[in-house]
Formats: C-alpha cells, structure tokens, sequence
C-alpha cells in the first residue's frame, strides 16, 4: 500500500472504499507475511507492520500535483478526501494488529519540498493525533527529509515515537522534540548503512547515543543493497553500550 498505477479520482469526487480491500494482494501479502514473522521470531523481537497516511495516499488516489495544488484552491475538498482515506488506513492498522504487528511505523510524505509546516498544522495534526487515539498500538510516525520545522507540532500528536531523517541532526532533532517524545533512525542510507566503516560506524552510535537518541536506526527503509555486516555491526555497538550502562 499504495499500489494504485493511475490516478483515481479528482478532488471533487465521493471516495469509495472496495469491501474487499484486505483481500487484495496489496493487503493481503503483508497481513500473511507479518503472521509468519509473528510466528517464527514474536519470542525475540518486535514484529513491526507499516501503513501510509492519508496525506500520501491522496498523492496516489489523485495524483501529487492535483493534491497539492488542492490544499490552496480547494483546502475543504482535501480536508473531505483525507477524511475519507484515513478510514484505508486505520482498517489496515487494525488488520495488521490482528496479524500480528506489536507497533506500526506511520508513514507520511510529509517533507519540506511537498508539505510547508503552516500546511502539516492545518491538515496533519488534528488527524494524526486521531490515528494515535485509534490505531490501538504504539505508532512510528516516519516524515522523509528535513522535518525541523514541524516537530514542534508533531510532538504534540500524542504519537509515541518519531523516526527522523539524517538531515536533522541528533542534537538538534532531540532538542525540537522535548522529552517526551521518543526519537528512532538518524542514520544516513548512504554514508553509514550502504558504505560505513568500523569507525564511521561507531561514531554514528556514539552521536545518537549521546544525543538522547532513544533507537538506533536507519534513517528510512532499509536499502536492498545494504550489506548484512554493516547492520550487524550498528547492531553489537549499540547492545554494547546498552549492556555497559547497565
């Protein structure tokens, strides 16, 4: 999700939302894989599912230029859309709960370039703190790129956990987010997940670490190409830490 390959709908048209739409392969394979990973390792780790918001659906449903230009021209229209697409959201929450899913990353393309933070004030912040009131597990809310001009609003969603780009710096990410809200990832993709060193490696848990960094990770989804020893590595270094302040 999403999987749609053409445009849908135009703002102005009612969203209809097909019955059978856990049972799409779209929904169905991730509801079937996250049971299994339930199955094989819910003893050892946190099994954890994701789902898109409706602020990225509406980019699919009807296409990111007429979203967008929408949010100017027609605010309620978008407001109506969004209203209709958070229900694709929540009902795939909950089927992936039921499947086994212990927390959720929310995933939103919220980023600077698509979204100004006057916009994510009006449009996101009532509706993500009704996601976190009625997605019945701890949600990650995920937001690409430089979001240093929104966290102060997204502390205020009531979402647990916020997953942050490597464009905002530790520091800087822990100071914008208070201390309630809990930060994961700040890795950089490139520089440390796809071609770290030992020592780049650890010099990137050091910094989290020193900065409040609550969970250590990737700034976004893992790379395909990612070698194995390097998460391996990011991994050990971090529970070594863990283990010696304990």
């Amino acid at each position: 999700m999403p999987d749609s390959r053409d445009r849908l709908y135009t703002i102005d048209d009612d969203i209809t939302i097909p019955p059978d739409l856990l049972t799409r392969e779209g929904c169905r394979v991730p509801l079937e894989a996250l049971a299994i990973l339930k199955k094989r390792h819910g003893g050892e780790i946190a099994v954890v599912g994701k789902v898109f918001g409706p602020w990225t659906l509406g980019y699919h449903v009807f296409g990111v230029e007429e979203f967008l230009i929408n949010t100017i021209l027609k605010p309620d229209a978008v407001k109506k859309a969004m209203d209709a697409l958070k229900e694709v959201t929540i009902t795939f929450a909950h089927a992936q709960i039921d499947a086994g899913a212990d927390a959720l990353c929310y995933a939103d393309h919220e980023t600077r370039d698509l979204c100004s933070p006057d916009a994510y004030r009006e449009f996101l912040l009532d509706l993500h703190r009704e996601m976190h009131e009625r997605i019945p597990c701890p949600l990650i809310l995920h937001i690409c790129g430089d979001t240093s001009d929104r966290l102060c609003y997204i502390r205020e969603t009531g979402i647990p956990c916020f997953h942050f780009d490597s464009k905002v710096p530790a520091a800087k990410a822990r100071e914008l987010s208070g201390e309630k809200l809990s930060l994961m990832g700040g890795t950089s993709n490139f520089d440390i997940v796809i071609d770290g060193t030992p020592e780049t490696i650890r010099a990137d848990v050091d910094d989290k670490i020193v900065n409040g960094i609550d969970i250590i990770g990737p700034e976004c989804a893992v790379p395909l190409n990612a070698p194995y020893e390097i998460m391996k590595l990011h991994a050990a270094l971090a529970k070594a830490h863990r283990y010696n302040s304990d």
